[in-house]
Order: C-alpha cells, then structure tokens, then sequence
C-alpha cells in the first residue's frame, strides 16, 4: 500500500473497535480522555455505543470540570432529572436547587443510564457545588464515589460542608459508610490547557472513529506537553505554603473528626503546640511564649497545616519528626488508628496528604497518597529506599512558624534551636540563634519575614537619602534615588 494511501473508514473503525474491545487498553486509555471525546466515540455506531456504555472502567474517572452543561449560568435549574433554564424565580425554588441544578441535571442522567454507580473518581473543580449535593454523594447509595475533588468551585457554604463531613464519620454511621474516603478540597484546581477547553465548550457531537482517533492524538500531545512543564509536586518537593488561599480554622475539627475514614490534601499541624503532635509535651510552651514566641493560648489545639518544610536550619530535623512516605508507627499507635478507621483498607489515612491531581488508573488511597517514584506499597518503599531518597517532609500550620520561618528561601528554625528573641531576659535556655540575634526579621513590608542572606540578596541602601529599599518591590528605585 501507497504511504499517502488511507485506508477505508469501515477498516479504520473495525481496527479501532477491536483495539479497545481489549478491557486493558481501554481502561488504560479511557481515563486521559474527555466527556466530550467519550461521548464523541459512543456516537459513532451502536458498536462502540454498547462498548463504551457497557464496560465500568470507561466512566470509573470522571471530569466534568470543563463540561458546558455543568456550568452555572445562573438561570439553570435541575426538576425531575431535567436541567430547566429561564425558569421563573418562585417560592418553591431553594438553594440548593438553584446552584446545584446543572450538576444535579447530569447525575440523573447519568443514574438513568446506569453510569453513576461506576464512577470512583470524581472531579468537580470550578463548578457551582453546594454542600447539600456533597452529602447526597456521602450518603445516597446511587453514588460510589470513592474521590472526590471539589477545588475552586462556586456557592460551597464551608460550615455546612464541615458539618456534612463530620456527621458522615460519626460513630454511630452505619457499617460501610462513607463510600468516599478522599476529599480534595483545599488546593487550586489543575490547569487545563486551552485547546481542549474550547474543545469541550462546543460539546459533543457525531464524527468518524477516524477523526476521533485523530483528537486522541492531539490529546496525548497536549497532555505530555502538560506534564513537562508541572511545577515541584506539592509537600513533598514543594517546600513553603502549598495553598494560595488561607484555611478556615474551623476545618481542623473536620480533619480531626475524619481522621482514619477520609483523607484530604492536607493534614493536621504536627507542631509541638498541638494535641496530635508526637513532640506535644516534650517542650515547654510557656517558655517560648515568655520568650516573645506566638506559641500561647490562642493557637487552637489543633490546626491545619498550609507548609511543607525540609529539616530544621540549626539540628536538620524538628521536635516532631519527619512524617515519612513507607515510614511504619509503632504498634500501639498502628492499632489504636485501624479501631479508629475499621471501614477502611488504610489506617495511615490522616498522616498523609493527597497529591493533586487525582489518580488516572486507580481510585485507592494509596495511589492518591504516593509520592513521584515511589511505591504505591509505601511499607515497600521504605524498607527498599532504606535511609537513602525517602519522599519525606515537616507539616506545619503558619501560626507555629510565624517568628522562626524565611519566606523567601523556605529556612526555618524548630522550637529546639531557636526559642524567642527574648529568650535570655525570660530565663529560658537559649539555642545557637536565641537572645537579641533573631534568624527571620522584617525588612520589606511585602516580603514579610527574611533570613540574613535573603535581606542581603533582595535590600539595599540609598546613598543619597540613606533609606532603605527593597529590589523587588520598590521599582524605579536604584543606589541614588529611592523611587
């Protein structure tokens, strides 16, 4: 055959439909791909309809982030599984029916079609979510959502999510409850690349298996492309705040009371001034408050913790430890977490965050939880890495390194070697970087607090006028003239 020559579409979509009759390639395949192209593919003949509405895996991860029939217009409303717009505002109408009626109107969809029971992994981000739908999808057995991401999404009431949350992890819930054991719900939502939302935005539509596979292609290309440029994975190579936006206090006693049942991406600060720290009454808090530090009555007794840090800049560790990927706890504490968690396969759930995004090939824990190039058998990764390589770091909640943490290099001093600036004159024992030397200070109002090289790096001294000024944030500013 010719190179320029193209073979029949009737030979073209019998080689497609027997590649994916193939239940591994297709449930390799199916996660990277669209509503849009799924539903694409199904239109194209009864064949490929009853392949793709008839095996599970095809809609085991679903996305309907970038779906246009998900967007809230403001006039879209879900009656008797039907997303009705332009409705009439009337007396009837309630919150929850008016925010979440696009959302609702695909679910029954869905349910209708008998989809909604095979979908594990479920992503939500940026569309309009109320809390009232997040527990339907927590108790309604219609849903087997395992993991959900909620990120960036519109009319989500936090309190009544937190009250949804704990309510589902009571102890009194039924055996088996809740189905959902991860939650995404703190960090930003992934970035999708522009081709394949204006692509989504047109819906879907009848083609050839041909082109079909044609936009898989382009598909694949844009998602290769994505990967490269990805920034540092968050906690464990990412150091610093791993949010851009500030956490409500209130959700410390929603982590606490899902701890061993539903794991979020983030988990609670380990600092020595809090309850669950393994370090919690091994230093002296009046002392550090004496001292000058923040540690006082007024930080919570538990916290959610917003940085990741490496080991202290003084000792290369921290009071509490590292929390460590593969890392065992002690029996005691082992046993105590699987009576806790006694509905779920994993009892470290709380000690380690999710990892955006939400896994392709799997909706385990486990896969959501495991860092880059380790293994999924954490236990296994620990006792084959050894000491060497270990996806390890420190959680901690700003109010516990407010005195103590660079923001512009990520150095940071633990409560051992640096207890306050005045440490000496409160009679405390004062480490290396105690007394009148601080390690962080404030120079530049907008960089917050620097250690000595980042100030060295980032201020400078007018020669003319004698001020001060700050290379990032003062422009026009230069050695003569403060601008």
């Amino acid at each position: 055959m010719a190179k320029d020559q193209v073979l029949p579409s009737e030979i073209q979509e019998t080689a497609l439909l027997q590649l994916l009759a193939n239940s591994l390639v297709l449930s390799q395949t199916a996660p990277y791909l669209s509503c849009y192209d799924v539903l694409n593919l199904a239109a194209t003949s009864r064949a490929f309809r009853f392949l793709i509405y008839h095996t599970p895996q095809v809609f085991r991860r679903l996305d309907l982030g970038n779906v246009k029939t998900a967007q809230f217009g403001g006039n879209a409303v879900d009656r008797g599984g039907q997303t009705w717009r332009n409705v009439r505002l009337d007396e009837t109408l309630t919150e929850d029916d008016f925010y979440s009626g696009p959302l609702r109107g695909i679910f029954s969809n869905l349910r209708r079609n008998d989809i909604l029971r095979d979908v594990q992994v479920l992503t939500l981000d940026g569309l309009s979510v109320t809390a009232e739908l997040i527990h339907d999808i927590l108790i309604d057995p219609a849903f087997s959502v395992r993991i959900l991401s909620i990120r960036d999404v519109k009319n989500l009431n936090d309190r009544k999510l937190q009250k949804a949350l704990q309510y589902a992890c009571r102890e009194s819930r039924p055996e088996g409850t809740p189905r959902l054991k991860g939650l995404y719900v703190f960090g930003p939502k992934d970035l999708v690349p522009e081709a394949t939302t204006k692509e989504e935005s047109r819906g879907p539509s009848p083609t050839s298996p041909a082109a079909v596979a044609a936009a898989w292609n382009t598909r694949s290309q844009q998602t290769l492309t994505a990967s490269l440029a990805e920034e540092p994975e968050a906690w464990y190579a990412r150091r610093g705040n791993q949010f851009p936006r500030r956490i409500s206090p209130e959700w410390a006693s929603t982590l606490v009371a899902c701890d061993g049942i539903i794991a979020f991406d983030s988990v609670l600060c380990t600092s020595p001034r809090h309850f669950n720290s393994p370090a919690w009454g091994k230093v002296n808090l009046d002392v550090l408050k004496a001292a000058g530090s923040p540690a006082s009555a007024s930080i919570p007794h538990f916290n959610v913790a917003t940085h990741s840090l490496g080991g202290c800049e003084g000792c290369g560790s921290a009071p509490e430890g590292w929390t460590v990927w593969g890392e065992d706890i002690n029996p005691e504490e082992r046993e105590a977490e699987r009576r806790r968690s006694s509905h779920s396969s994993m009892a470290d759930i709380g000690r380690f965050p999710l990892l955006a995004p939400p896994p392709m090939h799997s909706s385990t824990l486990s896969a959501a939880m495991c860092p880059t190039d380790q293994s999924v058998r954490h236990r296994l990764s620990y006792l084959k890495r050894g000491n060497q390589n270990k996806a390890r770091f420190i959680p901690r909640c700003f109010d516990c390194i407010r005195d103590r943490y660079c923001t512009g290099c990520s150095k940071w001093w633990c409560e051992a070697c640096y207890i306050g600036a005045f440490a000496g004159a409160s009679g405390g024992h004062a480490g290396s970087h105690s007394g009148d030397h601080p390690p962080v200070m404030k120079s530049c109002w907008e960089c917050g607090m620097n250690c000595k090289n980042c100030i060295e790096n980032t201020q400078r001294m007018c020669k003319r006028c004698g001020g001060g000024y700050c290379l990032i944030h003062n422009e026009g500013s230069d050695m003569v003239s403060v601008g």
